[in-house]
Order: structure tokens, then sequence, then C-alpha cells
């Protein structure tokens, strides 16, 4: 006998379908509720929740601490330095101490956010029903209600050493940014203020690398000169030509109009800085006639016979003179250093 043959009550209880009904499957997505609420020890332990408290107020603090040490690198750490680190090797001392003083500022403060939520604020787990985008005034008032409640709960005007060190450690954070200004540009610094001239250091013509002398400077005539011990292999040859580089022009002592320029010249040899003061780039086209020294970037022309003032272009001040003299072996040298700085804008040198 085949199981279609089987009279029903005879089948397994298992295997009997009830008549009339259908089976239903569980279904997957019911709720399952929320599961019991457990208390942490910071709720029932005051002692527990002042231990907690101080860890949070640490890493705050440690957060305070390592932005301090961000700045101070900055401070105390030269872009060149290198060190060595194990296991990194050999490491530049500026950016590893900013790293690592950055990493645990932002770290520690993350730290101690997330134990005191864990620690300290409540835990109770809230379900609420989805609503629509525009709330209505009721929903309005329970959100503030419930936000009031939050930062009850949360024990934020309660714990005060916790609420003053994070305080603190965000303070302090955002000046790591302002630091990082710095590498848009060097440090004015007063590096740019001074020249390799001094009193008694000669005139090398550039040309020759000789030393100049009055008879080597004819009338109408431009020379290029440099300070004596200024080598071109030097590691800083560019650095300091850029500043020190010098225009000697030889003009009819009568002819010249300034005042100040006739007396710092020597028979009518006079020097003035070959730095354009516009953008810094170098002088080099002279007109014999008009004594008038040109820019080749922007046009920028000087009168050298009336103090190098600005008769044309952007430049905004006049070329500085070098005040000059004879030594005892008859060669030209600097009786000092520039008066003001050489170059660009006051602002942009320093």
């Amino acid at each position: 006998m085949s199981s279609q043959e089987i009279p029903d009550e005879k089948l397994p209880a298992e295997q009997a379908p009830a008549h009339g009904a259908v089976e239903v499957a569980d279904d997957p997505f019911a709720d399952p509720g929320l599961p019991a609420h457990k208390p942490r020890i910071q709720d029932i332990d005051e002692r527990a929740a002042k231990r907690s408290e101080r860890t949070v107020a640490l890493m705050f603090t440690l957060s305070m601490l390592a932005t301090v040490g961000f700045i101070a690198s900055y401070v105390i750490f030269p872009v060149d330095k290198i060190v060595y680190i194990w296991p990194f090797g050999h490491v530049s001392a500026l950016n590893f101490s900013l790293g690592l003083t950055l990493g645990v500022a932002l770290f520690t403060i993350g730290a101690g956010a997330v134990h005191w939520a864990r620690t300290l604020m409540s835990d109770v787990e809230v379900a609420d029903d989805r609503h629509a985008i525009e709330a209505e005034p009721e929903v309005k008032a329970k959100v503030l209600a419930d936000f009031a409640a939050g930062a009850e709960e949360s024990a934020f005007g309660r714990r005060k050493l916790i609420r003053n060190t994070m305080f603190g450690a965000l303070a302090l954070v955002p000046l790591s940014g302002v630091m990082l200004l710095r590498d848009l540009g060097p440090l004015p610094e007063k590096k740019l203020r001074n020249t390799l001239w001094a009193k008694g250091k000669q005139l090398i013509n550039m040309n020759t690398m000789e030393p100049l002398r009055p008879e080597d400077v004819a009338v109408g005539s431009l020379t290029f000169a440099m300070p004596e011990g200024l080598e071109e292999d030097a590691h800083d040859f560019q650095n300091q030509i850029a500043k020190a580089a010098l225009m000697i022009i030889r003009i009819e002592p009568d002819n010249i109009k300034d005042k100040r320029e006739r007396e710092w010249a020597h028979e009518g040899i006079v020097a003035f800085s070959k730095i354009c003061t516009h953008v810094g780039c170098p002088i080099s086209l002279y007109e014999q006639q008009t004594h008038h020294v040109l820019c080749p970037c922007h046009q920028s022309t000087f009168d050298l016979s009336d103090g190098a003032r600005v008769i044309f272009g952007p430049a905004g001040h006049a070329l500085p003179q070098l005040r000059i003299g004879v030594n005892a072996e008859g060669n030209l040298e600097a009786l000092g250093d520039f008066e003001e700085p050489v170059g660009p804008a006051f602002w942009e040198r320093g």
C-alpha cells in the first residue's frame, strides 16, 4: 500500500496536516526587541566612576601636552636635522616629532571621548519611531527634552574635571594648524637686512675676478662687482650674490645731482645694488647718455645720476647705494654695508 492510500488518522502526528490550515514559516524580520539593560560598574560604584573620570581627564591632559610639544618641535628642530630612531632608521627630526605629537594629540582626544561615552554617559538604548521630515511641535519639544536629558545623563555639568580638560584639549589642538602656516615660507628673521659688504672689503670685478681700481672704470661704462672673499664654488654663493651684487658706474662728478650720492662716490665712481627693488630681478641695461638703468623684467627705470631714484615702472623705491673709497693699495673698497636692505619691498625682505 502506498503512502497516498494510508488514512490520515494513521499518519504520524507531525505529518498529519490540519484541515483548513496553511503552514506559515517564522517571520525572519520580526522585531527582536531590546535586550535587557545591564548596569555598568560605573553606574553602581562611584569610585569606579571617579577612576573613569580621571582616566578621561588624563587623556585630555596628554592631548594638551602633545599639542604644546607639536608647537615646541617647530621651534627646537631645524628643517635639515636628521636623527636615528629605531626601527625607523634615519629620519627628519622635525617631521618625526611633528607627526608623533600631532598624532598623540588627536588620538588622546578621541580615546578620551570614547572612554567617557562608554563608561560615564548613559548607555540605555532608546527606540523611537520614524517621523516626517517636518517635525511637529510636540516632536520638537520632545527632541529638546531628550537633548536636555542626554546632557544631564552625560554628567557634563557634574564632571567638571573632564569638562575643563576637554575644553583645554580642544582649545589647544587648533594651534597645530596655525603652526603649519609656517611652512608657507621661511621665517623673516634679519638675514636679508645684511650682505657680505663690510668696511675694508675690496670690490672684485666679476669678469676678471681681480680687485677693481679707479682707473679700470671709464666714464659711461658699467661694471659688475662682488665682495672680496666670495667664491663662485661656495655652497651659498647664489644666496650671497643675490644680495651683494653691485653695479659700478663712473659719472662726471658735475653730472651727479644727488648730494649724498656724490659724497658716497669716489671720483665719480658710484656703486649701486644690482637687485631691482620691485621683485628682485638683476638689472643690466644701462644707457650712457641719460645714466638710466632698466630692469628687463618689468621695465622699472632708475636714474643713477640722481640717487638711483625710480623714474618709471612698478619699483617702489630707489636702488640702495654702497659707500666706497680707495685703500692703501689703490683698490676700490667698501666703507660699510648697505644702509637699507636690498631687493624688493621691505616686508618681503624681512
